[in-house]
């Protein structure tokens, strides 16, 4: 729970983050001196509507004014207000800060540089959050007028966001890495603030193929995935070689756009593809092909696509990007919540988003699905939403980009993931915003069994035997 979602006249809710020991109640935020009193309404239990720009900034105000008022010390707060009485501490406050007017100066200094915004994406499932925010009111929520604009292809979304003919732009989540570091285009520096989805991919066959077991059983396959920057193309390679073939040695693997890919497969022209939802699920729906292996089997959490930004817009209209960033985080919460699921893929379905049947998306979104195999898959997580953009998950990217030799340029790992990958950032605002606090940005990965320890980046890298090193 934030602290500045907390009523700071309320002397049942503590405005500390801190966790401290001796606390049995599971929550984050008992002092010491407070433990034998530790009281906590239902308000810092129960999930609660995320707070507009709005109050949010009004209730940050009221909050640093009442700590400044008691020393920064909660016990005594809070001692107060259950002696007193919340309103006639809030009067005597009132009545010794002119509260409305420091709210008022607030909202003038937070002021939106630019409130009518174009944002590009690809229209797959992946960027849920970025489109579902328009239809379903989440910009407007945060006080933009932003509308979602449709590209065919990852070249056109990356030109795009570079040249600005977008302010921002769902990415895949190296590319903001990649384009930073000038790798495959003009160097750009961009921020990543929040990822989009985790899991949500899948290797998808040919139905020719249905005897395939093991990726030994794909040797001379052709392949495709959207981008030659992206978590398809990392995480299919790792598969290969983790089986043994050297992915640019024992197979083709080219770059298709999510769009063409089930009529690529349909054409004989790959054998399979490594790729975004819906084109997984369109492919079993039209006959094409079969769901072969979902992306959470590879590393379960991965990310993949992203809300990027260049650092000059970010930091050249600070509260737009501000606004833009809880949209996003706001949208990606809601999508995180099973019960939305369905309600969101009739949102994004519409001709001008994804244009895909509502069957397709609700059986790549609820995690219920037809396998092409003629059985029914029941993953409830086969795609989730998680804004959080670990460090640690950058790092891990850029070993891949060095493995296979997708930069060229010599980088110290942690120095781009944290230019890049704004987590702190990101953690700040959701936790802000009511939603889940994380302590730290780095922590370990798991991929196909092998443990990624962020601290030991090279080390990590040396250890595969198939790599372009």
């Amino acid at each position: 729970m934030s602290v500045f979602r907390r009523d700071p006249f309320d002397p049942d809710q503590s405005l500390e983050h801190q966790h401290h020991a001796g606390c049995g109640h599971g929550h984050t935020h008992c002092e010491p001196a407070d433990q034998t009193q530790c009281q906590h309404s239902s308000v810092n239990d129960v999930p609660q509507p995320a707070l507009s720009s709005e109050d949010a900034m009004s209730r940050a105000v009221e909050t640093a004014v009442v700590k400044a008022i008691f020393g920064q010390s909660d016990v005594s707060r809070r001692k107060v207000l259950a002696a007193a009485g919340a309103g006639v501490v809030a009067e005597i406050v009132r009545g010794m800060f002119p509260l409305d007017t420091a709210k008022a100066m607030a909202m003038e200094i937070g002021k939106i540089e630019k409130p009518d915004l174009s944002i590009g994406f690809i229209p797959i499932t992946c960027a849920t959050p970025i489109i579902m925010a328009e239809p379903m009111g989440f910009y407007e929520k945060h006080g933009l007028n932003a509308k979602v604009r449709r590209a065919s292809g990852w070249a056109m979304v990356r030109d795009w966001a570079i040249t600005k003919e977008v302010d921002a732009a769902h990415m895949l989540s190296p590319m903001p890495l990649s384009i930073t570091l000038g790798a495959g285009s003009p160097k750009v520096p961009f921020y990543m603030p929040a990822v989009e989805n985790i899991n949500g991919q899948a290797i998808t066959l040919a139905n020719k193929h249905k005897g395939v077991k093991t990726a030994q059983d794909m040797k001379g396959f052709r392949f495709c995935v959207p981008f030659e920057y992206s978590m398809h193309n990392y995480l299919l390679r790792y598969y290969l070689a983790e089986g043994g073939l050297h992915p640019d040695k024992d197979v083709q693997i080219r770059v298709v756009p999510p769009p063409e890919m089930v009529a690529n497969l349909k054409a004989g022209n790959v054998d399979g593809y490594l790729a975004p939802d819906p084109f997984n699920q369109r492919a079993v729906y039209e006959n094409a092909g079969f769901i072969f292996k979902l992306s959470k089997e590879i590393w379960e959490g991965h990310p993949c696509c992203a809300f990027a930004i260049s650092q000059e817009f970010a930091n050249t209209h600070p509260n737009t990007f501000l606004a833009l960033f809880r949209s996003i985080v706001d949208a990606t919460a809601y999508a995180s919540d099973k019960a939305n699921r369905k309600e969101i893929a009739k949102a994004i379905a519409p001709r001008n988003y994804l244009n895909q049947p509502v069957t397709v998306l609700e059986q790549v979104l609820t995690g219920r699905y037809a396998t092409g195999l003629g059985g029914i898959g029941n993953a409830p997580d086969r795609i989730d939403f998680d804004p959080m953009p670990w460090h640690s998950m950058a790092v891990w990217i850029l070993t891949q980009m060095k493995r296979w030799k997708h930069v060229d340029t010599d980088f110290d790992y942690k120095t781009v993931a944290e230019e890049v990958y704004l987590a702190t950032k990101c953690n700040e605002l959701a936790s802000e915003m009511g939603y889940e606090d994380r302590t730290k940005t780095y922590t370990k990965h798991v991929i196909m069994g092998k443990e990624f320890d962020p601290d030991k980046p090279d080390e990590y890298l040396a250890s595969f035997p198939i790599n372009n090193l």
